[in-house]
């Protein structure tokens, strides 16, 4: 094997295992929790976990900017007094933000749970963005090993915090809430003494590096604002579904969606390591790279939808109260064919390219789409499960013309298996709804095994490429 892939696998190998842990730890919290504390607090526990998925955006790229242009580098070569600055400088500016945001959900009349939640969401905010910087910059330097203890430590103590609470019967969404911001908090002192060359200065090494900061902000902002509409895309639906209906349903929905993400975190280990080693590779082979991940890659996400059945009538045995919801399962099950594909080699590529504005012209144009049937579904024909549809619709939508753009750059064309991949998907979403039965797996799992004969040789081909350092 060649030394680059034998460098991925090791990296992989860090990012795997930190990320099945975070899996375990998910799909435990994700079926266990519901059964706990009751549909409302789950509902409310959710609506946190929601908007503290938007705490990312309020550094405003600055994060982005570094992966971006320190991608690829050396850790040793880092300008310590430099990073050291930035640091400190965004720490500064994300406690200014977090204490307005704090003071906002005082002033405002958005009742008691979602005031704490709003409270809860401004501490997240500083500890998440904070945090973010080191872990960027050890995945832009191919640090993954100390990723990797970061991410593991993080979870750990996580759940480990909630059985605790759970133990002492302290059912609230406050208290898991509280769980989740004491393991950023420990996890971000942890990642502060693993970078601690570029961290634990002295003070009178600080520097205003202000055009340090425009520059990685300038050069960030594209990625974020980008990933502010991707987010924007399915966030959009899943608040008209919060303000069309309960919060009750809203954590339904927010289940189901959490199962089906599930498999996004094997993705995200590898796209991880694909950003650096696609940095330090020469250009002329970026398109048989391509080719080789995809050709790998479809196969795989296409086969974990025929887990659907099987997962369903275990979590309907498990979850008697969110029976009803798991339903919606076989509408959103595919999303994770489309977002693996986008977070693992479309989104990459295009960081690589540095086509951020591209990736966030396709993002504002899906989004737009977005706000349109969320509108429709929701306020006008108020048809829950018109809107749940839009998801996996607006998911694959963006992923097409995303990848019809990038493999135009690259020059080549797979316009005949995204064909068939829509087939696919939309083969499973008929049969997973109108049957909602194991005629579901035998329909879908049929076509999967037609699918995989047909593609044989091509898997079989990259396979060999692989070996032999693509």
């Amino acid at each position: 094997m060649s030394s680059k892939l034998i460098s991925f696998l090791k990296n992989f190998s860090y990012t795997f295992t930190s990320n099945i842990i975070s899996l375990v730890i998910s799909t435990l919290i994700v079926v266990v929790i519901p059964k706990l504390i009751g549909v409302e607090m789950y509902g409310y526990w959710q609506l946190y976990i929601f908007y503290s998925s938007y705490v990312g955006f309020m550094h405003f790229g600055w994060n982005d900017g570094i992966y971006l242009r320190y991608g690829g580098k050396e850790y040793g070569d880092l300008k310590r007094e430099q990073f050291f600055s930035q640091f400190y400088m965004l720490l500064g500016s994300q406690m200014v933000i977090g204490t307005v945001l704090y003071i906002v959900s005082l002033a405002l009349d958005f009742g008691p749970d979602r005031r704490f939640i709003l409270q809860m969401t401004a501490v997240c905010l500083v500890l998440n963005n904070v945090r973010g910087m080191l872990t960027f910059i050890l995945q832009a330097t191919n640090r993954f090993k100390e990723y990797a203890k970061i991410t593991i430590l993080d979870r750990l103590l996580y759940v480990l915090f909630i059985v605790g609470f759970l133990f002492l019967n302290l059912r609230d969404y406050r208290y898991m809430i509280g769980a989740d911001l004491l393991g950023k908090g420990l996890s971000l002192a942890y990642a502060m003494w693993v970078s601690r060359e570029i961290v634990l200065l002295k003070l009178s090494r600080f520097q205003w590096t202000l055009k340090e900061t425009w520059n990685n902000i300038s050069a960030g902002i594209m990625l974020m604002l980008s990933s502010i509409a991707s987010m924007l895309i399915i966030g959009i639906v899943r608040f008209g579904i919060e303000q069309g209906w309960s919060v009750g349903v809203f954590g339904k929905v927010s289940l189901t969606l959490s199962i089906s993400n599930l498999f996004m975190t094997f993705i995200n280990a590898i796209g991880l390591i694909l950003f650096p080693l696609l940095r330090r590779t020469d250009e002329s082979r970026y398109k048989d790279l391509y080719l080789t991940m995809r050709s790998l890659l479809m196969p795989i996400l296409l086969g974990v939808l025929v887990l659907y059945h099987p997962i369903r009538v275990v979590l309907s045995s498990w979850l008697p109260q969110y029976t009803d919801s798991l339903l919606y399962m076989a509408i959103l099950f595919p999303i994770s064919v489309y977002e693996g594909k986008m977070s693992l080699l479309i989104i990459t590529y295009l960081n690589t390219m540095r086509k951020e504005r591209q990736m966030l012209l396709i993002n504002l144009v899906t989004l737009a789409v977005s706000l349109t049937t969320t509108v429709v579904t929701t306020y006008v024909l108020g048809n829950l499960v018109a809107a749940i549809l839009t998801i996996p619709v607006l998911l694959a939508l963006r992923s097409i013309l995303a990848e019809v753009y990038l493999t135009k750059k690259l020059g080549i064309s797979v316009l005949k298996d995204i064909v068939i991949e829509l087939a696919m998907s939309a083969l499973f979403i008929l049969s997973g709804w109108y049957f909602q039965n194991a005629y579901t797996l035998w329909i879908y799992g049929g076509a999967y095994v037609i699918y995989l004969l047909c593609k044989r040789r091509s898997i079989l081909s990259q396979l060999k490429q692989l070996r032999n350092g693509v």
